[in-house]
């Protein structure tokens, strides 16, 4: 007869398990009787019966049995993840009439979206809500050919439903080719300008829904719904737009003065409130090797041979009144 013997898991193997399973593998067998102390062995298939005499068993090589044991064990997780898969299913048509329900219903004035899923899934529905004017703001320099075809069809459709799409980038991005080559390729009421620096990203849909970011990473976002805030956040989008150079349809020519670009100006202001290479290409949406340049190419043009006199010269030579 088997003494008491808890139940528990083979990871869990108890300490009688693990004596008379060292004391089968020393020996090459162990008896019956003597296994007894630990039933869980013949459980787990650690020990089985020696064929040629009962009074016997006979110990499963480790290296032969923890394979099996970890076989069983992913077998059981490949199970639970069909559970999990046929569950999802089955709730897929519900959590659909709940968002249905949601968007009928009175939705809160800020909501927080974790999770770039969550604010992907929140913008396509205001996208495909929006009816009258989609406002964007976005920072850096080019977008990614592969970003820039899959916001494609959201764009066209916005735009076939009659709404007009303006949107504001930083300068650098007049130079890309495949962002001029996406609005090639739009149809409707679509206008874009750029600023040499920017607010971080913004959407505004019919003035009712804005979205910006809560987080360094863009991984948590805000969806905002309270009238004050979505008006604005609008209102601060044309200002800047009033201010922006325009990029298209129709780009306005970015004139030099005393040879000094427009993109050299700004970061003249920029050298002199201090900043770092790195910060000076990280507000301008340009990378560090690229404001190098310009420092370079503004420092030749100021007659300057350092950081220091630099700064001093751009003082003097008038170039920020002019921007003024």
């Amino acid at each position: 007869m088997r003494s008491e013997h808890a139940p528990h898991a083979v990871e869990e193997l108890c300490e009688e398990g693990s004596s008379v399973y060292a004391h089968a593998l020393r020996q090459g067998r162990v008896s019956v009787e003597d296994s007894e102390r630990a039933p869980c062995l013949l459980d787990f298939g650690l020990l089985r019966p020696d064929p040629a005499d009962a009074r016997w068993l006979l110990p499963a090589a480790p290296a032969t049995a923890l394979p099996r044991l970890l076989r069983a064990i992913e077998d059981r997780i490949a199970g639970q993840r069909a559970r999990e898969a046929r569950l999802t299913t089955a709730f897929a048509p519900l959590i659909a009439l709940d968002t249905e329900l949601s968007a009928a219903a009175d939705l809160p004035a800020i909501t927080v979206l974790d999770g770039l899923e969550h604010i992907n899934a929140a913008i396509d529905r205001a996208m495909s809500d929006v009816t009258e004017e989609f406002l964007a703001i976005q920072p850096g320099g080019t977008r990614p050919p592969e970003t820039l075809a899959e916001a494609f069809p959201r764009d066209q459709a916005v735009l076939g439903r009659g709404c007009r799409m303006r949107t504001l980038y930083q300068h650098t991005t007049r130079h890309s080719l495949p962002v001029l080559a996406y609005f090639e390729q739009l149809e409707g009421d679509v206008e874009a300008r750029t600023l040499d620096e920017v607010t971080d990203r913004l959407f505004v849909f019919d003035r009712s829904v804005a979205f910006i970011p809560a987080s360094k990473d863009r991984t948590v976002a805000l969806e905002l719904r309270h009238p004050a805030l979505v008006e604005y956040f609008a209102t601060t989008f044309w200002r800047l737009w009033r201010l922006a150079t325009p990029m298209w349809p129709q780009a306005a020519p970015q004139v030099s003065e005393g040879g000094v670009t427009p993109r050299q100006r700004a970061i003249a202001g920029l050298l002199v409130e201090g900043l770092t290479d790195a910060e000076i290409a990280d507000r301008l949406g340009m990378n560090i090797r690229t404001a190098r340049v310009h420092i370079a190419k503004l420092a030749a043009t100021l007659g300057s041979e350092s950081r220091a006199q630099l700064g001093y010269l751009i003082g003097q030579s008038g170039l920020l009144e002019r921007n003024q």
